[in-house]
């Protein structure tokens, strides 16, 4: 495969992987929003059960010390490609900055643990509905 497309499914995956971390931030934001503004979508069962499911799977992810799929295939696809860092498109390097940052293992290991427990809380505080 061209080098090209291997960066272009790299990209891809990042946009996807961005959009999987928006979906878990703001769909907490949007639960408790809604909780006062009364909006009744926020009660929908397959929103908040998919909610929860996501951000169960980073917390048990994090807590094995497993690294998440969609980083493993990306850097893959880039290594493949040959390419050896982030340097890249404009998309590329500002997804990349916003989601990969340093620190150490404990630091996203309890900060995932604290918004999982957040998520599964509001489950009890803003109840899905079917």
């Amino acid at each position: 495969m061209d080098s090209q497309w291997l960066l272009i499914f790299a990209d891809a995956l990042l946009i996807l992987h961005t959009i999987l971390v928006a979906f878990v931030i703001l769909g907490l934001v949007a639960t408790f929003a809604g909780y006062f503004l009364n909006w009744r979508w926020v009660r929908n069962f397959w929103f908040r059960l998919s909610h929860l499911a996501v951000i169960a799977i980073v917390v048990l992810q994090s807590w094995l010390g497993v690294l998440c799929p969609l980083t493993s295939w990306e850097m893959a696809l880039r290594a493949k490609a040959g390419e050896a860092g982030y340097e890249g498109s404009f998309i590329q390097h500002w997804l990349q900055s916003i989601l990969y940052y340093s620190a150490p293992d404990w630091v996203f290991i309890l900060a995932y643990t604290v918004f999982g427990a957040l998520v599964l809380a509001s489950w009890f505080v803003v109840r899905p509905r079917r």
